[in-house]
Formats: C-alpha cells, sequence, structure tokens
C-alpha cells in the first residue's frame, strides 16, 4: 500500500453534485481569435516544412495582442501573449516581427513578449521536463493568457515523438496551464504521411487542429498562398470550419512603397477562379481535371458557370 510521507500532503480531491455543478457560476469563455482560439483553449497548427507556419504563428501573436483582424479571424479583445521559439535565429526573429510591425502598424494594447533560444547564455529549457515547464511558468503572469510554442520538436526534446507515453507528461503541463486561465498554441511539423508527425495522442485534449496545404499546381513563383483546413474543432461548425484560401499580395502605393496584405476566399471560390482561368488559356476540361487533382464534374459544373457569368470567354473571341 502506498504510503503518504510527511510532508506529501496532497489537498482533497474537489467533486460536485449534479445540482452543485449546475449551480456554479462559471465565466463564459471569450475568444482570443474568434472563431477558433478561445480563452482556455489548446489547440495546434501543424503543415510541412517551409509553408509558412512561423509567419502565421507570429501573425497570430501580433494580432491577438494588438487586436483587429487577421486572414478570416477576429482578436476582438487584446489579450497577452508568450512567444517561445526554439528554432529561429534571433536576427531572423527580428526581421519577421519588424515586417509584421511595418504592415499591420498597430499599437499592441497587451505584452507581447519573446523567448528565443538565441538570446541565452544557458541550456534552453526543456519543455518535456519538469524543471524546463517550471521556467516557463515562471514567465507567465496574470497578463498573458496565450502561449504559442513553435515547435514541438524544438521545444519538446524528450521522449520519442512517435511514442504515446512520452506525451503524456506534456500534456498533463498543457491541462495544467488551461487550468491557470491560459491558452496555448501548438505548433508542430507534417511527416511524410503529410499528416502531423508522431503520436496522434497529441491531438486528443486539444480543442483545435488546423493544418495548412499548399494549393494543387502551387509554383514558387505563386508567391506565399496557403490553404487552410480545420482537421479537429471541438466547439465549430458550418461556415466557420469551411476550408479556405490566404494569399499575401503586395501593392506600390503613390510614393514607391511596396505594402503587403493578406487575401482570403473560400477554398471553393479560389478553385473556380483557377479553372476559369486555365479554360481562358485554352485546357480542356479533362486536362484541368488532371492538373488540379479535381473530379470532372466539378470543372464542368465550374466551367458552365464561367461561361454563365462571362469569366470563361469564347476561344475565338
Amino acid at each position: 500500500m502506498y504510503m503518504l510521507k510527511q510532508n506529501d500532503i496532497r489537498p482533497p480531491l474537489k467533486v460536485y453534485s449534479l445540482d452543485e455543478l449546475l449551480e456554479l457560476k462559471i465565466p463564459k469563455r471569450q475568444y482570443l481569435l474568434s472563431p477558433w482560439l478561445q480563452s482556455q483553449g489548446l489547440c495546434m497548427i501543424y503543415s510541412s516544412r517551409g509553408y509558412g507556419k512561423t509567419w502565421i504563428a507570429l501573425e497570430i501573436a501580433y494580432i491577438v495582442a494588438s487586436g483587429g483582424n487577421f486572414l478570416s479571424w477576429e482578436a476582438e479583445y487584446p489579450a497577452g501573449v508568450l512567444y517561445i521559439d526554439g528554432e529561429m535565429a534571433l536576427i531572423e526573429l527580428q526581421e519577421r516581427a519588424s515586417q509584421i510591425d511595418i504592415r499591420e502598424n498597430k499599437e499592441l494594447k497587451a505584452p507581447l513578449k519573446f523567448l528565443t533560444r538565441d538570446a541565452q547564455e544557458g541550456n534552453f529549457p526543456n519543455l518535456s521536463t519538469i524543471e524546463g515547464q517550471e521556467q516557463i511558468e515562471s514567465l507567465i503572469n496574470d497578463e498573458i493568457k496565450l502561449v504559442i510554442l513553435d515547435n514541438n520538436s524544438t521545444l519538446f526534446r524528450s521522449g520519442k515523438e512517435d511514442e504515446s507515453d512520452s506525451w503524456l507528461p506534456i500534456q498533463n503541463w498543457l491541462l495544467s496551464l488551461r487550468s491557470l486561465g491560459k491558452s496555448v498554441l501548438l505548433i508542430h511539423h507534417a511527416g511524410k504521411s503529410g499528416k502531423q508527425r508522431g503520436t496522434s495522442r497529441r491531438e486528443d485534449v486539444l480543442d483545435t487542429v488546423i493544418t495548412m496545404k499548399r494549393p494543387t499546381g502551387y509554383k514558387a513563383q505563386d508567391g506565399a498562398c496557403i490553404e487552410f483546413y480545420f482537421e479537429k474543432n471541438r466547439v465549430l461548425y458550418g461556415d466557420d470550419v469551411k476550408p479556405f484560401e490566404a494569399r499575401l499580395e503586395s501593392n506600390t502605393n503613390d510614393d514607391g512603397i511596396e505594402t503587403f496584405k493578406w487575401i482570403c476566399n473560400s477554398l471553393e471560390d479560389s478553385t473556380f477562379d483557377t479553372v476559369c482561368g486555365l479554360s481562358n488559356e485554352g485546357l480542356e476540361n479533362w486536362e484541368i481535371s488532371q492538373e488540379l487533382e479535381i473530379h470532372k464534374s466539378t470543372v464542368s459544373r465550374y466551367v458552365n458557370r464561367g461561361k454563365e457569368e462571362g469569366i470563361i470567354k469564347p476561344l475565338n473571341s
């Protein structure tokens, strides 16, 4: 039988009756970034390398701390953010943050703090360990509402990625942060299969999982163009979970200064525009179907619609 040590005094477990549970006055969860990142939310964004995960995570950190809109999401109430980066060079982090700040040109209404490996004189915390987790907790004050962890493989450095038991201590820590009223956004890599790398147990306690992909037929010259898919959504439904495409477009103003803006379209609208463009280039329906890897009936439907709306021009015009 397990015997409690003299100094191992644990508080009694709290149990509610049904009536007590129903009578609890629990504050409603607010959205740090509507419609998917709630207060006390545990979320993940993942993709293959080079798709812009860190750019997106930095944009989210900035907009949560300043308030406003990013992509099709809104931060109505500014909240403090602690951004923990385990990979980027400090100069690269500075350059990216500067570009976002210049483009958005907002006044931060809540703290936005960065912890980065390059700035440390000693060892960087290993968040798989209790010691590393306690180091991070010492940085999370009442003002910090969102912790962004970029990325799993560089911050959680003990255990094996594909072993579910190795994730349990981390999962317990994430749940403890949630109980303290904090939200956590995990940034993670996709594996060769295209799914998040390692054990699927990571997703068990998460409210939302978003994956980023490239459009079919994407070319490097297309620039920043990303498709967003909601793979797990505990409280979302309907239009909120429809996939969409985000494209970073540049414009030059009258003073010759180049500015950038994210443009969002539903994935259906984006595919329709692409089909119309390829049809106007003279491609047959079957060729478009192969190029975009979509069903021929979908191509036919979009082509007919394009002709009806006058977007697709007759070949002899």
